[in-house]
């Protein structure tokens, strides 16, 4: 099993922070952040605000990646914005950036393959990434080789971690963080849409489970249950609670 490459950084439910087990790798992993992927960043940003009364704040910026959640004029590079989950994770939308160049290759995420919003992928925070790589690997998983990243935050300090490549949607394993020292974004002034729920299909659970396993993390919500690959997290909006898989929509 091998992990395909893609970026950005991302309870049981009803807390929004869930732990994770991991087995001979060192502290718990926990929920970092869910990642909301877009084609059309200003339709995706409206749509999130309209069943939920909350619109998704700026976040900073990921230089030279291609890809932001929202035109942020005058912040250069490519910034994002983000929700608060509560119990210190997050929800982040990110889609391609009008100002930049176009990268050199495929931008994370899948976005190039994006007909709307869609919920790709979710990050656990872990420390000692590096042993936890090399931990699944042991176990048939291989999730890429980690990369240092960093970005400008709106008031001008810096945020750097570590990751493996995240996905695009096609499996369910997450990918991995280790923000080190550094502050986590959901220790900032986010407006908060509480996390309800966390589920997830995927033709094969049982192969589903073992790439979890091989990683060290418990799927933090109901059983993946046999269907096309998908995500589905249900915040608890201000007007009601709204499911984010394909789109959003009022529940």
């Amino acid at each position: 099993m091998t992990r395909g490459s893609g970026g950005a950084e991302t309870g049981s439910p009803e807390t929004g922070s869930p732990e994770t087990g991991s087995p001979g790798t060192g502290s718990p992993a926990v929920l970092d952040h869910l990642v909301y992927a877009t084609p059309d960043l200003d339709r995706t940003l409206a749509e999130i605000a309209a069943p939920t009364g909350v619109r998704p704040v700026p976040g900073g910026s990921h230089p030279g990646r291609g890809t932001l959640p929202h035109s942020l004029k005058g912040m250069g590079g490519a910034p994002i914005h983000l929700l608060g989950l509560g119990g210190g994770a997050y929800f982040e939308i990110i889609g391609p950036d009008p100002e930049q160049p176009a990268p050199d290759g495929p931008r994370w995420f899948g976005i190039d393959a994006l007909t709307g919003p869609r919920l790709v992928t979710w990050a656990v925070r872990v420390t000692g990434i590096a042993a936890r790589v090399t931990a699944a690997r042991a176990r048939g998983y291989d999730p890429g080789t980690p990369v240092a990243m960093s970005r400008r935050t709106p008031d001008g300090g810096r945020l750097a971690w570590q990751l493996t490549p995240p996905g695009t949607g096609a499996d369910l394993a997450p990918f991995l963080l280790d923000r080190g020292e550094t502050p986590h974004p959901s220790g900032g002034a986010l407006p908060v849409l509480p996390l309800v729920s966390l589920t997830a299909s995927h033709p094969d659970p049982g192969a589903a489970r073992a790439e979890l396993a091989a990683l060290g993390v418990r799927w933090p919500g109901e059983p993946v249950t046999a269907g096309p690959t998908g995500l589905t997290a249900v915040l608890e909006g201000r007007h009601g609670r709204v499911a984010f898989g394909r789109g959003a929509v009022a529940v």
